[in-house]
């Protein structure tokens, strides 16, 4: 029974961990995806990106477009620092003014505290990606 029930569980671990993580507008209608290989898709399904293991992101063309470190530190395709996601999830643009957060549930707010859109299981440093910095 201990078998069964610990394969049951590798198999429930093994189906989230494979499904790819949707990011929706403020209308809760799909923008995008990213999935666990960390190719990236448009509402439309077509790969638009992809972002590799170290944080760099790709557009379609595997050009690089910018990266988004570890600490958060988001950077542009000079390796200009164009902004930060905070470890609470408060982004942060060049200048250092907050433009908005993402919150634990994933939950994405603009400067106002308005809510713009939902990334669901999404790290917040790449859920960015979509919301402020127009990448890719």
């Amino acid at each position: 029974m201990k078998k069964i029930l610990f394969v049951l569980l590798l198999m429930i671990g093994a189906t989230t961990v494979c499904t790819a993580q949707t990011l929706r507008d403020g209308n809760n209608s799909t923008v995008g995806k990213i999935e666990r290989d960390g190719t990236i898709r448009d509402r439309n399904n077509s790969k638009i990106g992809k972002i590799d293991s170290d944080g760099t992101v790709r557009d379609r063309n595997n050009s690089t477009i910018g990266k988004v470190e570890r600490d958060g530190i988001v950077r542009d395709r000079y390796n200009s620092r164009i902004g930060k996601v905070e470890s609470d999830g408060t982004v942060r643009n060049s200048n250092n003014s907050r433009i908005g957060k993402i919150d634990r549930d994933g939950t994405v707010r603009n400067a106002n505290n308005s809510t713009i859109g939902k990334a669901d299981g999404v790290e917040p440093r790449y859920a960015a990606l979509f919301f402020f910095f127009s990448m890719p």
